[in-house]
């Protein structure tokens, strides 16, 4: 007869197993699908959706059901998107600290489940947004085959320009969000692609400023690699300078929206200025790295913010 108490130990082995491997599945796919970035781009996506429904006087209870579409449509393409992205980078993930961990490379995902997921995934986002309008769906393919084609596929490995390839991909989302309300667009929401547009270099910049022996290892041709890094500074104060006149654009959201947006950009044209005068590189790169995250986070939170419904 078997002993209970090994019997008991057996099965709890088995379950902590079991646990062990739902726990490494979940993981996984989370760093397959890139949920930093799609919480990110979810942010703006419904910074647009909500910013069509103020300037076409809509009700959002009036399109909840398209917001959820919305928002769980963008959220498919980018997954599939980023797992696509993760598949054809298997080559160079190992050499990258911060991609060592996923799937592709440690191996605990077969490399053709991973493009059928990203391939399905890819799909579904698009039949979902297709569900609030064409435009939106489109905006949602469009920005797809910037991310998977033309910049992981075509520019990533062979032009510095890469980096602003990619932005206009991580410029869609609010357009998406936008048109799922409005196809027609407006000017407003022009200038939301822009501020994403144009906030993407600067931010990747000061990220390959941060990891440039890494990228050099990998062979990627990203600007602080072939140029050094006051050419990358040079260019990332360009950038930011563009986003100055923008919140004027948007002065129909009201002064405090006006004020707290040219603080923050004329905030971060003054700390890239200040890389200039600093000698330690890595250091900047991470204060402007840091500070571009908490740029786009408070200028959109603001847009929402201030186009509230006032409860008096």
């Amino acid at each position: 007869m078997d002993n209970p108490r090994t019997v008991e130990s057996a099965s709890a082995d088995l379950m902590d197993q079991s646990t062990v491997r739902e726990s490494s599945l979940l993981a996984d796919i989370k760093s397959l699908i890139k949920v930093g970035i799609i919480n990110s781009n979810l942010i703006t996506t419904f910074a647009g959706f909500w910013l069509a429904l103020h300037f076409t006087g809509s009700q959002f209870t009036d399109h909840w059901g398209a917001f959820i579409l919305t928002m769980l449509g963008t959220a498919f393409v980018i997954a599939g998107g980023c797992i696509l992205n993760n598949w054809y980078d298997r080559d160079i993930d190992p050499i990258m600290s911060r991609t060592q961990s996923r799937p592709t490379v440690t191996g605990t995902m077969s490399l053709s489940v991973i493009r059928t997921l990203g391939i399905a995934t890819s799909v579904a986002g698009f039949i979902i947004l297709m569900f609030t309008t064409v435009e939106a769906a489109l905006f949602g393919a469009f920005g797809w085959f910037v991310y998977v084609v033309l910049y992981t596929m075509w520019s990533k490995r062979r032009y510095t320009i890469n980096t602003v390839v990619g932005s206009f991909s991580g410029a869609v989302p609010p357009l998406i969000g936008w048109a799922a309300i409005d196809p027609g667009l407006q000017l407003e929401a022009i200038i939301l692609f822009l501020i994403m547009f144009i906030w993407q270099t600067p931010h990747f910049l000061a990220l390959a400023m941060k990891k440039k022996d890494e990228y050099k290892a990998a062979g990627i041709p990203m600007l602080p690699v072939v140029h050094g890094f006051n050419m990358t500074k040079r260019q990332i104060v360009i950038y930011v300078a563009c986003l100055l006149p923008l919140p004027i654009y948007l002065a129909s959201l009201g002064t405090v929206f006006l004020v707290i947006a040219s603080v923050l950009s004329l905030g971060w044209l003054v700390l890239g200025v200040a890389g200039f005068f600093m000698k330690n590189d890595y250091k900047w790169a991470t204060w402007m790295f840091i500070y571009s995250l908490n740029y786009l986070t408070i200028i959109f939170f603001t847009m929402v913010l201030v186009t509230l419904p006032l409860p008096f």
